[in-house]
């Protein structure tokens, strides 16, 4: 009996784990990709550390994402401690770090880890095609592909299955641009507008505060958005503020603002201390300077104290009790996000409505979508690129053959 044969549109993450996992003795597999190269966003993220995955167990995981039920099998099937020993039998052992989060080892580069990972997929006898864009589909529903840098414009390819992972839509200067949106409007498949997810949100300072304290980190604080609270570390910036402590909030302050324009959040100084126990340092009898105890003793950062005086007065500052309150629930409003292309990743893209529980199209039957293309959300820490990859293994062993 023949193999059928499998086109993958993308060659990212999520497709070089499908690609190593499905099973070659029954399809004959080929991955297109519009770059001349694979992984051209897979490498940017590796600058500056190569964050694969997290270590936390896999109930704590799977809250992360929005929503937390989507990709609940798909993480279950291939799991963060299944990724580590995939990438060890392959020749890419890993390490956690000091956040938790999951590195190669050190001295591993990004590129290496690439290698070993499409050394794996072609050990397999997985075809790649370079510089091949998909543009749609031709009358006979085969797949077209613009291939300009070639003596040829323009060619079809007929796939038995067919398996996109296009990504999402920012870094537009790795090929992540999203612009195929509209190829799957026009067969009535239901999409969402991308918007940018983990990027910074525009929060507009006092100027006198800024100009000081531009660049200055936010440490050892955590911060709420409606029912959701998370500690970590920021950076003041013109814009407003970045960082992991601000990313992981994204879900909750896009509904804000695609609800009303703008979003409510609120920064705990000291998330070690009770309100009461703030109070009771406030208020001790050696204590009498107050900006003297939010320094020495609260070990409050000059840009945290500065933040406080610009909401009280002279006498509202000596007043322990509203001191305490800002403290412990400092207001900020959020009134916008950083562009799609300065975001880390997005949102929006394939409706999840529009697909079976493997993934496929309910309108287009043998059409897969996985990855950063279908509308999930997830923070950094290695969260993104565990569901991609999970999205991959989770497919490849759901395929079936017709």
């Amino acid at each position: 009996m023949p193999k059928e044969n499998i086109a993958i549109i993308g060659g990212g993450p999520t497709a070089f784990l499908f690609a190593a996992f499905v099973d070659t003795e029954k399809f004959d597999v080929t991955i297109y990709e519009k770059n001349k190269q694979f992984g051209r966003k897979f490498l940017v993220a590796g600058k500056g550390g190569f964050n694969l995955t997290h270590s936390e167990d896999i109930w704590s995981f799977i809250e992360r994402y929005t929503p937390n039920d989507f990709l609940q099998k798909a993480l279950l099937d291939f799991t963060n401690d299944d990724l580590r020993n995939w990438l060890k039998e392959i020749g890419i052992p890993t390490i956690i770090g000091s956040s938790h989060r999951v590195y190669p080892e050190n001295g591993i580069k990004p590129i290496e880890v690439l290698d070993k990972i499409l050394a794996s997929i072609q050990s397999k006898g997985v075809q790649f095609k370079f510089e091949h864009e998909w543009t749609g589909w031709n009358e006979k529903e085969e797949l077209r592909f613009d291939i300009s840098a070639s003596s040829m414009t323009e060619v079809s390819v007929k796939a038995d299955k067919v398996v996109f992972a296009l990504g999402g839509a920012s870094w537009a200067v790795t090929g992540s641009t999203g612009n195929w949106l509209s190829i799957f409007e026009k067969k009535n498949i239901q999409t969402a507008p991308f918007q940018p997810s983990n990027c910074a949100f525009k929060i507009d300072w006092d100027k006198q505060f800024i100009n000081t304290f531009e660049g200055q980190p936010l440490k050892n604080c955590s911060i709420s958005c409606g029912k959701k609270t998370q500690k970590g570390e920021g950076i003041f910036t013109k814009f407003g503020l970045e960082g992991n402590i601000i990313y992981a909030l994204s879900s909750e302050i896009r509904e804000q603002l695609n609800a009303i324009g703008s979003a409510s959040i609120f920064i705990d100084f000291k998330p070690i201390f009770s309100e009461k126990e703030v109070l009771e340092k406030l208020n001790s009898p050696d204590q009498k300077n107050t900006s003297d105890t939010l320094k020495k003793v609260l070990k409050l950062s000059p840009a945290q104290i500065a933040l406080v005086k610009s909401v009280t007065s002279k006498e509202e500052f000596t007043n322990s009790k509203i001191v305490t309150k800002y403290i412990k629930q400092f207001p900020l409003k959020v009134t916008g996000t950083a562009t799609i292309d300065e975001a880390i990743s997005t949102v929006g893209g394939i409706q999840r409505k529009e697909l079976t529980s493997t993934f496929e199209l309910k309108l287009l039957p043998n059409h897969y979508c996985i990855g950063e293309m279908v509308d999930w959300d997830a923070p950094t820490g290695g969260y993104l690129l565990q569901g991609c990859f999970s999205m991959g293994v989770f497919l490849a062993r759901n395929l079936i053959t017709d």
